[in-house]
């Protein structure tokens, strides 16, 4: 009966390990930037040779910081690899693995996970003074390189049918003051602001020249 029981429990590991949250399990290597109905936003910072147990995410786009190599163990043992390629947004289903860096430098960036069913938001094809890239596009979100011109601005009381998160891809002066909360004006690279749909902000860039960002718009 008790070989039984371990027999049980150990066919049940995959599944049991299908449920982790990366942040729990490895820490280390996944830290929480923010949280809310509609995303959370981790910061993920792995070292060339560095490999994660076995965790799971929900749908998600990431932004790496730096080209690189990762390879992903999958519950049943099959690999992929996935070449990573500076400030471009790729798009990974939920899925559960472990990850490792086997590139030669640091796998950095951030990763978007989306909650709730995906959303209906129209997004304009243009917005003035934002020059965009659209880097991937799915139904849940819109991931786009985005530069903001030096005479970039948004008044008072501003709003989008659309959540957005917005990551800096370098030290900036762009002063975003979003309704309940403290402005910020000074970005460094890796920084992220949540601007929720129908809420009410102001933007401007007050650095002089234009900036870069990625901007991912979810619907």
């Amino acid at each position: 009966m008790k070989s039984l029981k371990l027999a049980v429990a150990l066919a049940a590991l995959p599944f049991v390990a299908s449920a982790q949250d990366p942040v729990k399990v490895d820490p280390g290597h996944y830290k929480v930037l923010l949280d809310n109905s509609s995303v959370r936003v981790l910061k993920v910072a792995v070292p060339a040779g560095a490999k994660s147990p076995m965790h799971s995410h929900p749908d998600a786009i990431l932004v790496p910081f730096a080209s690189g190599k990762a390879r992903f163990t999958m519950p049943d043992g099959k690999t992929e690899d996935l070449e990573l390629v500076k400030e471009i947004a790729s798009w990974t289903p939920a899925m559960t693995h472990s990850p490792a860096n086997v590139g030669t430098a640091a796998i950095e960036g951030i990763l978007v996970e989306f909650k709730g069913a995906p959303g209906t938001a129209t997004l304009p094809a243009a917005r003035a003074g934002l020059q965009t890239t659209t880097l991937v596009e799915n139904p849940r979100a819109v991931a786009m390189k985005t530069t903001a011109a030096a005479d970039f601005a948004e008044p008072a009381g501003s709003t989008h049918e659309f959540d957005q998160v917005v990551i800096a891809l370098g030290a900036a002066d762009m002063t975003i003051a979003i309704e309940g909360k403290p402005a910020v004006s000074k970005w460094q690279r890796g920084d992220v602001q949540f601007i929720g749909r129908g809420v009410k902000h102001e933007s401007k860039n007050t650095s002089g020249k234009p900036i870069d960002f990625i901007v991912v718009a979810v619907k």
